[in-house]
């Protein structure tokens, strides 16, 4: 069932990116889709925020009529790793889903860059780096809204059904 609401949250987001968001000029480069992947991401795991990173990565890939797979490869791997970074560290803390945003954010922009560079579009350094501070801004402000929605649709598992988290022994 949780793959289900995944997939109908997910095309909500990238429906009201793809259509409402774009038309303003602030919120171009910032993207509420990313955001609510991270926060799926962080508190289903890795391999379900992998599929579900490339399933919307693979919709907006289609919606935009972009380069079909950069996106869906940016979005598995960022879905990958904070769904990673969800089960090897207290995803219940406070910092977890702004630093998940933030780092994942910069990733992005870099990655949507040299993917361009080295397909050999046109890749506009300049245009990603004077955007990318006020993306980053405007991506940490959503991050409280959405993460508090995905949270509630999706709440944590049972103590006796989570997962244990990794502990470092020495």
């Amino acid at each position: 069932m949780d793959g289900v609401k995944a997939a109908l949250v997910l095309f909500v987001f990238g429906l009201f990116q793809l259509s409402v968001l774009t038309e303003y000029r602030q919120f171009r480069t910032s993207s509420i889709v990313l955001v609510g992947l991270l926060s799926i991401a962080l508190l289903r795991g890795s391999i379900f925020g992998a599929i579900a990173g490339f399933g919307t990565g693979l919709m907006l890939d289609i919606a935009t009529l972009g380069t079909l797979g950069v996106t869906s490869l940016l979005m598995t791997v960022g879905g990958f790793w904070i769904g990673r970074y969800g089960e090897t560290t207290a995803r219940d803390r406070f910092h977890a889903p702004f630093v998940s945003v933030a780092v994942v954010t910069v990733l992005y922009a870099f990655g949507q860059l040299f993917f361009q560079f080295v397909l050999g579009e046109p890749a506009p350094a300049g245009v990603v780096t004077r955007g990318l501070p006020l993306a980053l801004l405007v991506n940490l402000l959503l991050t409280l809204p959405v993460y508090a929605l995905i949270r509630r649709l999706f709440p944590p598992p049972e103590l006796g059904d989570r997962v244990r988290e990794v502990r470092l022994l020495g």
